[in-house]
């Protein structure tokens, strides 16, 4: 039986009064995504991304099957914070930004991790970027499950 995957898409960075209310909304989502037999979380290694991976370490004592893995640039300009650093200890796999394709970041991280889920979960504004559109449609055709939290 192949394992079922879950990604989060989009928002790079949540806003500060948006925080503990899209940090619920994760926390709910993975919470339905273990219940429902997932055992394997994406996210890009940034923003969104990060809360969601929080998130799902939050559930690592009670799931010791749980397989993280991180969409990861690693000619990103900042080193990871000390705290970012704990984090990425902690998945199991990282899928290192291909050479070329810098100028394609957001659609290459789309298609890497809607690409290989089962279900996506799309995190967004009040205004939805073009970013974030391109997510949304490119999940719509390929076929995963697709589920929308606002922020």
């Amino acid at each position: 039986m192949q394992e079922k995957a879950i990604c989060v898409i989009g928002y790079g960075k949540v806003p500060g009064d948006k925080l503990d209310d899209v940090r619920r909304e994760l926390r709910r989502e993975v919470q339905a995504a273990l219940d429902d037999g997932y055992r394997t979380f994406l996210a890009e290694f940034k923003g969104v991304g990060l809360l969601f991976l929080q998130c799902v370490n939050e559930q690592r004592e009670q799931y010791t099957d749980i397989f993280m893995e991180v969409a990861f640039d690693p000619r990103r300009s900042e080193p990871p914070i000390c705290e970012e650093q704990e984090l990425l200890s902690t998945c199991n796999g990282i899928w290192p930004l291909p050479e070329g394709s810098q100028e394609d970041y957001p659609l290459a991280v789309t298609r890497y991790l809607g690409g290989r889920s089962d279900r996506v979960i799309v995190v967004h504004g009040e205004e939805l970027d073009d970013d974030t559109a391109y997510a949304m449609g490119y999940v719509q055709v390929m076929g995963p499950e697709l589920r929308i939290v606002q922020a």
